[in-house]
């Protein structure tokens, strides 16, 4: 039961309440608690993004789940939430990419991008009648040469890491990181690593057709999802 205080704050309107605290911004934090594990870690020549799809039954069509989206060549993103917060987001970016191409003839750096979706996000938390983005971005890109890993939340902060995670298995993501992750790491290195982590946040309950994978090659400034078969490679490793 709700204190009878609260009940005013956390309706359509987001405003603060008597101790300082946005109600709604909460509430989709918690949204992206409840959604399925995203990790991204930087390596020593580019950034890796996994996540786990979590496909409740063998009658859906796993390729329709789409958590990792491709923004621009030197640009990729992970999420976890509410999916359909997610694509509007990732169509946003997109836009602001090709705007930044058309303006300045050049592609876009990776911490603005982070920093226009942050700002879009952060809108959400000021106006009645429109709720916060019920989703956590993990945005992994290439800028002047080196490796940025960004990670969003509904409230609109933006933080860089080196390595981290988004969703329900956050906790034991950051547990393995925090033991494990050297910046000296190999990308299958660091795809293993990511793997483990997904393992413990999962508690084996992992399935190489609810992986995904994404990576971004420093050199070559270029993001590309992997295909199933290398996917798999990775995934009968990590058993063995």
């Amino acid at each position: 039961m709700q204190p009878q205080y609260q009940m005013g704050y956390d309706r359509a309107i987001t405003v603060f309440s008597p101790d300082g605290r946005l109600y709604q911004v909460e509430y989709a934090r918690e949204a992206v608690k409840r959604g399925t594990t995203a990790v991204g870690l930087k390596y020593a020549g580019g950034v890796v993004l996994i996540v786990d799809k979590r496909v409740a039954t063998r009658l859906l069509e796993a390729s329709s789940i789409e958590k990792i989206f491709k923004i621009d060549e030197h640009i990729g993103v992970a999420s976890s939430g509410l999916v359909g917060d997610a694509r509007a987001l990732v169509d946003r970016a997109r836009v602001e990419c090709q705007i930044n191409r058309v303006s300045f003839d050049e592609a876009i750096d990776v911490e603005t991008l982070a920093k226009r979706l942050c700002d879009q996000m952060q809108v959400y938390t000021m106006f009645g009648g429109a709720r916060p983005y019920g989703t956590a971005l993990l945005i992994a890109g290439v800028s002047e040469g080196s490796s940025r890993l960004f990670e969003t939340d509904p409230s609109g902060t933006l933080l860089e890491y080196k390595a981290t995670g988004i969703g329900t298995g956050r906790p034991a993501v950051m547990k393995v990181f925090e033991e494990e992750y050297r910046e000296d790491l190999s990308m299958e290195e660091a795809i293993m690593l990511g793997l483990k982590a997904l393992h413990e946040a999962t508690e084996g309950k992992m399935d190489v057709s609810n992986i995904e994978i994404g990576v971004i090659d420093a050199r070559s400034r270029t993001f590309r999802k992997m295909e199933k078969e290398e996917v798999a490679s990775f995934v009968s490793r990590l058993s063995q």
